[in-house]
């Protein structure tokens, strides 16, 4: 490591808020600053967000923070950014702006061209190249709908008037005053016409999603140099953008997943779980993805990625359309008031069931309910239900990768609860490591950043350095995890059967 004073500001881009945050290349979150933007449902199943609400805000944010230190305004050493993987947009290249809203991870407005396309026998090329699967949670389906739907789009993405990115590729063309039209690996990944094996853009993958792009994004290293800004003239002078990565893969860099092996679980909104897989890329035979988790030196690292998208965002549901909690700290208490869930299984698929079942037509439910099911047992099968899910994926993964975990790194909001970080050591029979470190995708950028301005000259290096979690060891019988596992397993497959009509 090279002895380094200054600041990284980091600017975390999620699906409901842009954050800026003060770090020390150590690690050490100084302050942050947040920031909610509006959701936008034009129609059921559509979300959409104002991009230009969203630069806005990432101004905002920034200002903000850097007044409540203003010693730190020149001590900065880098912006990094780690953003909402798969949420698009269409600019336009002159001034930048959009030229329609932004369209979101969670929108299915693609739906119906996908299953045309599986019905066309198009999902083994898909798979064999990007490692994902041909769903509308990928911008692919919905650019064609945009294009489909706006013909005047589709001539000018054609022509390069204007220009399609994922969110980190719009903010940085922005922030660079429009000189930089740039991704970085792990966001270009996640579109469904980019080869991860190759690392280019796939002209095979455009045909089969009939799209025609005049130009697009050079894609960089996250290390890598992204341009300079001033954050449109909020700084007294430029600094570097270092160090940019798809939000769940900077967790997975942050939490150190260096090795094979090595897997994190991110709660929030949805959970996104990892397991690093080493150089070569392989196929999963068990509905999860396969995923670039970053390249550096030229050199990829691959991982199996479980995307669920229904778990922290299950208890809001029960906040606000159930009002059974006014809070989700009330889980918890509620959770431990009963001995167990007395049979309840919440299966949490309001937007279907993503890994590792791909069932986008599967609805929610609560099944095993008696007369004497109280607020609490439904409450506790809501938390269970998240544990279960991930430990779906988890056991998934680990038989495709011919990998034995050895411990669970966690990480999100949902690290405080204890018991459901407990259940989750219970039913994997593994330890779990909670990080207590906070905004681990903002951390993964940062160290990503520090990597590229040659403040730490290797991963080595990032080992080293101090990390704080919690961990939870299993507490249950196997017997007794196993038999809770095989329930919630049946009541999965009661939500996917489907009988045969007339």
């Amino acid at each position: 490591m090279n002895q380094h004073y200054g600041m990284f500001l980091a600017v975390d881009q999620s699906t409901s808020a842009t954050k800026a945050m003060l770090f020390t290349p150590d690690g050490r979150l100084l302050d942050q600053e947040s920031l909610s933007h509006r959701q936008i449902y034009p129609r059921a199943g559509w979300v959409e967000h104002d991009a230009n609400e969203i630069f806005r805000n990432t101004l905002k944010v920034a200002s903000t923070l850097l007044q409540r230190h203003p010693d730190e305004w020149n001590s900065l050493l880098a912006l990094n950014i780690t953003n909402q993987r798969e949420t698009f947009v269409v600019f336009d290249r002159e001034t930048g702006q959009p030229l329609y809203n932004a369209i979101v991870w969670q929108c299915r407005r693609g739906d119906d061209f996908c299953k045309r396309l599986v019905a066309a026998g198009s999902e083994k090329i898909v798979h064999e190249l990007t490692g994902l699967k041909i769903d509308t949670y990928f911008p692919a389906s919905k650019l064609r709908w945009l294009l489909d739907t706006h013909s005047d789009l589709r001539a000018r993405l054609k022509d390069g008037s204007a220009l399609f990115g994922t969110i980190d590729t719009y903010l940085i063309y922005r922030l660079t005053g429009r000189e930089v039209y740039a991704t970085d690996h792990t966001n270009a990944s996640r579109t469904l016409f980019y080869d991860i094996e190759k690392l280019d853009w796939s002209q095979d993958l455009c045909r089969v999603f009939g799209l025609e792009f005049g130009d697009l994004p050079a894609v960089y290293e996250s290390t890598a140099w992204y341009g300079d800004t001033d954050l449109d003239g909020l700084l007294p002078r430029r600094i570097p953008i270092c160090g940019v990565m798809g939000d769940s893969q900077a967790a997975l860099f942050a939490q150190r997943c260096f090795a094979p092996g090595g897997a994190k679980v991110t709660f929030g909104t949805g959970s996104s779980v990892l397991l690093n897989i080493g150089r070569q890329k392989r196929l999963s035979a068990h509905g999860t993805l396969t995923a670039l988790g970053w390249v550096l030196q030229g050199k990829p690292t691959y991982a199996f990625e479980g995307i669920i998208n229904f778990t922290g965002a299950t208890i809001s549901w029960l906040r606000d359309q159930l009002q059974l909690i006014a809070d989700p700290s009330e889980t918890e208490t509620l959770a431990r008031s009963v001995s167990n869930s007395d049979g309840v299984y919440f299966i949490p698929a309001f937007v279907g069931l993503s890994a590792p079942y791909w069932r986008a037509d599967a609805r929610a439910a609560i099944l095993g309910m008696t007369p004497s099911t109280t607020r609490a047992h439904v409450v506790r099968a809501a938390l269970e239900s998240i544990g279960y899910i991930v430990t779906d994926v988890l056991k998934a993964m680990g038989e495709d990768a011919g990998l034995k975990l050895g411990m669970v790194h966690a990480d999100g909001g949902a690290v405080r609860n204890a018991f459901l970080m407990q259940f989750v050591a219970d039913l994997n029979q593994l330890k779990v490591r909670a990080a207590q470190t906070p905004e681990l995708s903002a951390l993964g950028a940062v160290f990503s950043g520090a990597l590229g301005l040659k403040i730490y000259t290797s991963v080595e290096d990032l080992q080293k350095l101090p990390f704080g979690f919690v961990e939870y060891t299993p507490a249950m019988d196997s017997d007794c995890a196993n038999k809770l596992f095989a329930g919630w397993q049946l009541a999965v497959q009661q939500v996917l059967y489907q009988p045969k009509q007339g």
